[in-house]
């Protein structure tokens, strides 16, 4: 069985593709030779800064190809790339990169003042890289980032001391629940057989068996490999993961100039490209797509979209029926999974078979279990856990407890259970309940109310706060603080979302608010988060 290295197939690809693109942003097309060998170039001046064979490589980037060079250049060194939310602020920032172990940070050198005040205090980072932006030059206490990857190596392919293994991890950092991130562990060798080992049962691409097979297939003068236009952050696992499964089969990446969502960008871009795939995190994003193209039907051309696919946040099946309208020759996929659970289920959509909003079908290697462990039979009516079993993440980062709360066995197999309720429809499809846990999802991002709560009470007129979503057409959901005042002044929802903001990422703060007597907490502290959804909702004049 080949021990999958994913340097050593992209390098396959470069080598038998040199001049086909693999990453382009607006003008900019960065082919094969160019992403092989700029990355050649990064990886080896992280191996001379020093870094040791268990280091982390931190991405603190927007969408760009730098973001895929990053990573490649660990991939090559032996090291672990991981990801930064460039949303976070300067305390989430020191956690994450002390929790990782981070030694080498790139970054746009637009966050270079919010790293300045930070990074006394990042004692274990041997080597700041800067990427340079209009405005903003590398800090003198960073090296440029197109200085080190135009320089040349006489030695190429580059590799670690260490060499390269399968083992090789990747970090992919993800809301806890106590609200700090967790680092789920994923082997390469498992990442790129659950992105489907080079191949893509979509588009009818078998997985290949071998690092000759990936460039033996490809024909420099033949029928051009995917396209994928990845519209969402590559620092979360959708975007991230779906480059990677382009990648693997030796196609294009692209991705929007801009660091705001623009639905006329998306769509000029794949019109511009003829890009054939498409990948958002639902109603965040497909909700300006279908109001674009419902303001201007006609104005581009879509034929080349053979599909659109969402991961990790609630796409309804209103919006995929106006998006199929449009787009006539793709196919919605809509996934259901996790960081740590990859295929649990999934839907696909085509004009006229719209999947119903939050119906999935299993996964192969999936299943519903109880919490003791039985197996949910379909039609039953019991209700219990979706689990994915076959190729799993090692565990988290660090954090024993969890990885032994989430990676469970039953029926002598491990399963990762990251906490999805559900119930199996007698047709095998899921129903899904949601999380045990009160994460809020609001536009794929993940907040934990906690944190939010204790942002809020830190407010001179707060005496209490707790912190629930409710329903949001774009983002799924919205954080709303349901808070108790001191009495002494009145409060206002924009300066208690600034003073958040002030504190945690800005898209952790509400945006609304509803103002109570008492929370009304028990008597051993704790909140009755049901009941406090509903009393907002009420209060706002919406559904409970």
């Amino acid at each position: 069985m080949t021990d999958w290295k994913v340097a050593d197939v992209w390098e396959a690809i470069a080598r038998k593709t040199p001049d086909r693109p693999a990453l382009i942003q607006g003008d900019r097309v960065v082919s094969w030779e160019e992403f092989d060998r700029r990355a050649d170039a990064l990886a080896a001046a992280i191996l001379s800064g020093g870094v040791t064979a268990e280091a982390k490589v931190a991405a603190y980037l927007f969408n760009g190809p730098e973001y895929l060079e990053v990573y490649f250049a660990a991939f090559k060194a032996g090291i672990a790339p991981m990801n930064t939310n460039y949303r976070y602020g300067g305390e989430e920032l020191v956690y994450l990169f002390d929790n990782a172990d981070a030694e080498v940070v790139v970054f746009h050198a637009g966050f270079a003042p919010t790293l300045e005040a930070i990074r006394p205090r990042l004692t274990k980072v041997k080597l700041w890289i800067a990427v340079a932006e209009p405005g903003f030059p590398a800090p003198p206490w960073a090296s440029d980032y197109e200085t080190l990857v135009a320089s040349a190596q006489a030695l190429r392919p580059v590799q670690a001391p260490w060499g390269r293994s399968g083992d090789n991890l990747l970090l992919l950092y993800t809301g806890g629940t106590t609200g700090m991130p967790k680092g789920v562990m994923w082997r390469q060798d498992d990442l790129f057989n659950v992105l489907g080992a080079g191949g893509q049962a979509a588009r009818g691409v078998p997985p290949i068996t071998s690092v000759e097979e990936a460039s033996d297939r490809l024909d420099p003068e033949g029928p051009r490999p995917p396209l994928t236009l990845v519209c969402c952050p590559l620092m979360h696992g959708t975007g991230q993961f779906s480059a990677f499964i382009t990648l693997n089969q030796g196609g294009a990446v692209a991705t929007l100039l801009s660091r705001g969502f623009s639905a006329i960008e998306l769509w000029n871009e794949a019109e511009r490209l003829r890009v054939d795939g498409i990948v958002i995190v639902g109603l965040a994003f497909s909700t300006p797509m279908l109001e674009a193209l419902e303001a201007e039907p006609g104005r581009w051309d879509l034929s080349s979209i053979l599909s659109i696919s969402s991961s990790g946040s609630m796409w309804s099946q209103e919006n995929k029926r106006g998006l199929v309208r449009y787009c006539v020759n793709a196919t919605i996929f809509d996934s259901f999974g996790s960081s740590e659970a990859v295929g649990l289920g999934a839907s696909s959509s085509t004009p006229g078979a719209e999947a119903a909003t939050a119906a999935f079908v299993l996964g192969p290697t999936c299943a519903v279990f109880t919490e003791d462990g039985r197996r949910v039979a379909p039609g039953s009516g019991e209700r219990g856990l979706v689990a994915v079993s076959g190729f799993l993440p090692v565990g988290y980062y660090k954090d024993p407890e969890k990885s032994a709360r989430t990676f469970l066995t039953f029926e002598g197999v491990r399963w990762s259970v990251p906490g999805d309720w559900a119930e199996v429809n007698a047709d095998g499809s899921l129903k899904l309940l949601g999380r045990g846990s009160q994460c809020i999802n609001t536009g794929g991002e993940k907040v934990f109310p906690e944190e939010v709560e204790e942002a809020l009470k830190t407010h001179p007129h707060v005496r209490d706060a707790v912190v629930v979503g409710v329903p949001d057409p774009r983002f799924g959901e919205r954080i709303c603080a349901v808070v108790e005042p001191d009495g002494a002044t009145e409060l206002d929802l924009a300066d208690l979302s600034a003073h958040v903001r002030d504190r945690l990422a800005a898209y952790k703060a509400p945006r609304e608010l509803v103002v109570v007597e008492s929370i009304g907490r028990a008597p051993n502290g704790k909140v009755d988060y049901k009941a406090s959804r509903t009393r907002a909702l009420r209060a706002l004049g919406m559904e409970a």
